[in-house]
């Protein structure tokens, strides 16, 4: 039986594999010349240490639109000093440069996250809120729930995956992808209604909404837009809110709201249905909002969780992966049974600009390692930060495709300290 101690030994030789495995399909060496404004260093560079259980690494990838350019982080979740947590700028409907999150909370390395809102052209005059399409968990708590499966952005979901779908760490430091379901309810002194969301752009048609402090300031209004199959349907005209303030309404309006939430308070955003429901409510009544994420796995809480999807499960592609959309890629991988996270950003830089299919994705995690592994936001979200020796301040070390790095919700941070 191999233990979790011969695996992480023999992690330094997965690339020199991979790199041969990648070579032989190719039929040929791996070549490719790195960027010109880019670091002269090999076509498949050493392990340079980051952290203590921390190693950064690039290399080419032969493919099938051309070759691709990796950069990947090792991140050892046994080591007695790695921590990961979630990155983000403090409020759901915000974003802000990986860089920045990461120096902000004093992560060494991290990368990019979650797909989400990040433009409304279908519904002029409503507000992109920058908020991300799946669940999201920070140091242990809740911030929001899944949107719709028809309400998100990003590519077309692999079949049977959701918007439900995580990549997350428990509280016993192991990494796992997962399922997270919203349970809440709405109890008042005639009915107990569901809760149809939690902190998201996006509400189900005829559901009730919660937004809570840790949604920001920005408008509600897209909550009330498309539909629950589609995307780019017209706005709800049956919308209702009202705001409950330890434990009773204070407030009602007609419309969705902007602007901060305070602590203690909670914004019901109602729509068709749910918007009738709330309309029977007065200044004064008793309302109890409920919430909670359930995992659909072992129970273990996550310290960590955020959306995206899963393209490799138990060592096998999910069926049905795209295989002729070459684009820049993040993904996220789990090895050695949850010990040891892998975190990969593909290179935006015009000579690599063609990228992987998701289907070649699933392939370079599997022969990196990953029993599972889950896509990430891509395009010009791409992008892996890591400190360089003798630093406080992390460094972009890939070229995000649009020349400059795009403010994003979230991402994964990696953490040394005692």
């Amino acid at each position: 039986m191999v233990t979790g101690r011969h695996k992480r030994r023999g992690a330094g030789r997965t690339v020199l594999a991979f790199l041969t495995a990648f070579g032989a399909l190719a039929g040929a060496a791996l070549v490719g010349a790195a960027p010109a404004d880019a670091a002269q260093e090999a076509v498949a560079s050493p392990h340079k240490r980051v952290a203590p259980g921390v190693t950064y690494e690039q290399f080419d990838i032969p493919a099938a639109g051309g070759v691709a350019h990796a950069h990947v982080l090792s991140v050892d979740l046994d080591h007695p000093h790695v921590r990961v947590d979630l990155l983000y700028p403090g409020a759901v409907a915000s974003r802000a440069a990986v860089s920045r999150m990461a120096d902000g909370q004093g992560a060494v390395a991290g990368v990019n996250g979650d797909f989400f809102n990040i433009s409304e052209t279908q519904h002029p005059g409503v507000e992109a809120t920058g908020a991300s399409v799946g669940p999201a968990i920070a140091g242990g708590q809740t911030l929001k729930a899944a949107v719709p499966d028809g309400q998100r952005f990003g590519p077309a979901l692999p079949p049977g995956t959701t918007t439900e779908d995580v990549f997350g760490v428990g509280t016993d430091g192991r990494a796992r992808l997962d399922r997270l379901a919203l349970d809440g309810s709405v109890g008042t002194s005639e009915a107990r209604l569901p809760l149809g969301g939690l902190n998201q752009y996006a509400l189900p048609v005829g559901s009730v909404g919660a937004f809570t402090s840790e949604w920001g300031s920005v408008s509600r209004v897209r909550a009330t837009c498309g539909t629950d199959t589609d995307r780019a349907a017209p706005c709800s005209t049956d919308t209702y809110e009202v705001t409950v303030r330890d434990g009773r309404v204070v407030s009602a309006a007609d419309t969705p709201g902007s602007g901060r939430i305070s602590e203690g308070t909670t914004v019901l955003v109602g729509r068709e249905a749910g918007a009738q429901q709330l309309r029977k409510l007065s200044t004064g009544d008793a309302v109890e909002v409920e919430h909670r994420l359930v995992a659909a796995g072992n129970g273990v809480p996550y310290r960590l969780a955020l959306g995206g999807y899963p393209v490799l499960t138990g060592g096998r592609p999910l069926p049905g992966l795209d295989d002729t959309t070459s684009a820049v890629r993040t993904a996220v991988g789990i090895a050695d049974g949850g010990r040891r996270m892998l975190l990969l950003a593909l290179d935006g830089a015009p000579a690599y600009r063609s990228g992987l299919t998701i289907a070649e994705v699933a392939a370079a995690m599997r022969r990196l390692g990953s029993e599972d592994a889950f896509s990430l936001d891509g395009g010009g979200s791409s992008t892996l930060v890591a400190r360089k020796p003798g630093t406080k301040s992390v460094s972009v070390r890939n070229h995000p495709s649009g020349g400059a790095e795009r403010a994003v919700p979230n991402g994964i941070g990696v953490f040394s300290g005692p």
